[in-house]
């Protein structure tokens, strides 16, 4: 084994490349006393402790990152392995070291509790939940959030690579390298995919393969292999064939080869049902010239020496990609029958597609393109600037100890998501609004839960209800015992500081709203039952006198009398006179309607067959529009009803008083003449439903005059009242709100 001497002199111009001398000789101290502090120590994947510790810092320095990034990465591994050094780090190398390892441990907590969770990578098939998905997008997603500083996604990136270096070195095929191989190609190859650190993804992506799919890796190494020195050779002389075309023609240009990644290659074997001879890019080089118009000129040479296949170009430089790659790309017929994939691209084109400026993951990874995604992947490419100029100035800016402050503390400064990510104790990952508390929590499972909430535990300590969540959390609800809805929340709920979230309110004061509507209910009965005993008439039949009143239903007649908005007296009045039980009543619509509704006094353009001049109006139990079958009931004192001849209450209605019932038609009508119509929605509920559904009312023109909306058990019903001009306009808008997302069923109510 090489000794510890060795080692250090071996390694420390790696560690210490694009230091000042001063962060230099920090870096070499520590790792001296890496050295010493971890002995003969044995990481979780038997790697020698000191050789995990110096690999991770080696890929760091090969990063280009700062000083204190080196020595974190050194040394976190020191405070898993010995808990009580980590209390000490701050004391042996500053404040910002000791918060970086702080952060790196956090990261690993969240790999502990996350592990479990379904994941997105091989072997998902066509048919997986969405849900599931998403669930992994939330948690790259809080990979990210977590580190304020970015550096903390650096170190971890580098320990994944080493790890799986150390696990490839050691031949090691178990479950155990399988399952940390998964892990890196779900979570950490798309995080560094995101950041832009190619050279990371690549290597994470093909040694993750190793292990999860290792005879596929192996047939297609073997593959690669079996003509390797074929296709070195036969790409070696078209590159020299090139360049010389190119000296003649007077264009300096740089021509290399491309890398091979199996991979890459297995995904487009899958992805395109390709066989592996029908790879255009297994064989290719690129050309990297000075200047866009001299890209143009290569792509003629190039179609000069070799025919082009015409299906197979594409010019990214006059189209660029949405994510801003440029390029231009061949493929031609080669001297030997076989396709040879050309790229070329301006240097600063290469700058942008290899160090991540180029949002390259766009097209590579499957994603949503909803508004909250955009807001996510600009903060994404911001980062990955951020990283491409400090490479940038490194090269020509003298002071690099300014500039990698300077760096240092955009980095750190930078916003990464204007969202929080907490878990559940079972480790389920939820996306919540910066400033959520433990209440925001509750109602995001589940309304009963938010109604029954009484306190909360944050990583296992009680704190207020009140309390601001951070990502990474773990937040446990304490809920009052009993049956669903024998407990509720609080008023002071509603006081600022309490929640952060509109929905949670919403259903807050929908709680309050739903307890005082009881209350004036309760309040009303027991003003008109006083007075049904002062008049004796404690017998009456009181849905006849709440319909004598005007009242649909007796509820209606209740709370009107609770809220003071109808008198006693009226009441009193109506007793004197007799009430008969009398069959269902039209309801009442209150609503703003527009002047030429039938609500507003419109003409209705019904007919009453044999008659002139009769009082028409629309029953509000079935809502007719024309060109519905209708027919009228002759009421007391309204006129006559019209109803859908399909109605339920006019049946009931016709089968006690049949003499009463009426041949009715639609006339010609107004023309602008709009019809109150029910419309009922069953959706899962979710944020945003009610809004998606009134853009639709607003996209087909109707007029919402009443809206019901109740949940439960994760779904909603909501019931409308709109004005149509006639049931096709109502079947296009029934049509439509049926595509909304989360809509199971939508009919006419």
């Amino acid at each position: 084994m090489v000794s510890i001497a060795a080692l250090n002199s071996a390694t420390s111009d790696q560690l210490v490349q694009g230091l000042s001398s001063d962060e230099g000789a920090r870096v070499l101290a520590a790792l001296d006393q890496a050295s010493e502090l971890y002995g003969d120590k044995v990481c979780a994947s038997g790697q020698p402790a000191v050789d995990f510790a110096v690999g991770v810092a080696s890929t760091l320095a090969f990063l280009n990152t700062d000083a204190d990034s080196r020595i974190a990465g050194m040394m976190f591994e020191l405070t898993l392995l010995e808990p009580a050094m980590a209390p000490r780090i701050e004391t042996m190398y500053g404040e910002h070291v000791a918060e970086l390892v702080n952060s790196v441990r956090q990261l690993l907590r969240m790999r502990e509790l996350t592990q479990n969770q379904p994941s997105g990578g091989l072997g998902r098939g066509k048919n997986a939940s969405q849900q599931a998905v998403a669930q992994v997008e939330t948690l790259r997603k809080m990979l990210l959030a977590m580190a304020t500083d970015m550096r903390v996604v650096l170190v971890r990136l580098a320990s994944c690579l080493t790890s799986l270096r150390y696990f490839a070195d050691i031949k090691r095929f178990d479950d155990v390298t399988r399952a940390y191989g998964r892990e890196t190609l779900d979570y950490y190859a798309p995080l560094a995919n995101r950041l832009g650190i190619w050279q990371l993804k690549w290597e994470l992506e093909d040694l993750s393969f190793r292990f999860i799919e290792p005879e596929t890796y192996k047939r297609i190494a073997k593959m690669l292999e079996e003509k390797r020195m074929l296709r070195e050779t036969f790409v070696s002389a078209s590159i020299e064939r090139l360049q010389k075309e190119l000296a003649a023609a007077g264009i300096a240009a740089e021509v290399f080869g491309r890398p091979k990644h199996i991979y890459s290659i297995w995904s487009k074997m899958r992805g395109k049902e390709l066989d592996f001879t029908e790879l255009y890019d297994v064989r290719a080089f690129r050309v990297i010239v000075s200047d866009i118009k001299t890209c143009y000129t290569v792509l003629g040479v190039v179609h000069n020496i070799w025919t082009p296949i015409p299906k197979e170009f594409d010019d990214y430089i006059s189209r660029p990609k949405q994510n801003g790659y440029r390029s231009l790309h061949t493929v031609v017929t080669a001297d030997d029958g076989r396709p040879l994939e050309v790229q070329i691209r301006t240097q600063e084109m290469h700058q942008f597609a290899e160090y991540g400026v180029a949002a390259h993951w766009r097209y590579k990874e499957a994603g949503g393109s909803n508004f909250q995604g955009q807001k996510y992947d600009e903060k994404i490419a911001w980062l990955r600037q951020l990283l491409a100029w400090k490479s940038d100035v490194a090269e020509h800016v003298v002071e690099k100890e300014e500039v990698q402050r300077e760096w240092v503390e955009k980095l750190k400064s930078a916003s990464l998501d204007d969202r929080i990510y907490v878990l559940t104790p079972q480790a389920r990952v939820l996306e919540l609004p910066v400033g959520a508390t433990p209440i925001d929590f509750a109602y995001h499972l589940h309304s009963d839960v938010g109604h029954r909430c009484r306190g909360a535990k944050v990583d296992g300590v009680m704190v207020p209800l009140n309390t601001q969540l951070k990502t990474g959390q773990t937040v446990e609800i304490i809920t009052a015992k009993g049956a669903p809805g024998s407990a509720g929340p609080s008023r002071d709920w509603l006081s600022p500081g309490y929640t952060a979230s509109n929905r949670t309110r919403s259903k807050v004061r929908a709680w309050f709203h739903a307890i005082d509507m009881q209350e004036t209910l309760s309040h009303g009965r027991a003003l008109v039952e006083k007075s049904l005993q002062r008049e004796g008439k404690t017998a009456v039949n009181l849905e006849a006198l709440a319909a004598k009143l005007g009242f649909s239903k007796v509820d209606e007649l209740f709370l009107s009398v609770g809220k003071e908005e109808f008198s006693l007296r009226h009441v009193e009045q109506a007793l004197h006179d007799t009430v008969e039980p009398t069959g269902p009543v039209d309801e009442v619509l209150i609503g703003k309607s527009r002047a030429s509704s039938v609500e507003q006094g419109a003409k209705s353009g019904v007919l009453v067959v044999g008659t002139d001049g009769l009082m028409t109006q629309l029953a509000k139990c079935c809502k007719p529009a024309p060109p519905d079958p209708i027919i009228g009931f002759v009421t007391r004192g309204k006129g006559v009803s019209i109803h859908r001849a399909s109605c339920k209450n006019f049946a009931e209605m016709r089968a006690k008083a049949p003499e009463r019932v009426i041949v009715t038609e639609w006339g010609r009508g107004v023309s602008d003449t709009v019809y109150p119509v029910g419309i009922f929605v069953l959706a899962g509920d979710r944020q945003g439903l009610l809004r998606d559904i009134s853009e639709v009312f607003s996209r087909e023109k109707l007029n919402v005059i009443g809206v019901n909306t109740q949940s439960a058990k994760g779904q909603a019903r909501m019931t409308f009242t709109a004005e149509i001009n006639s049931t096709a306009h109502l079947q296009k808008a029934l049509a439509a709100i049926a595509e909304v997302p989360g809509v199971l069923e939508a009919r006419r109510g």
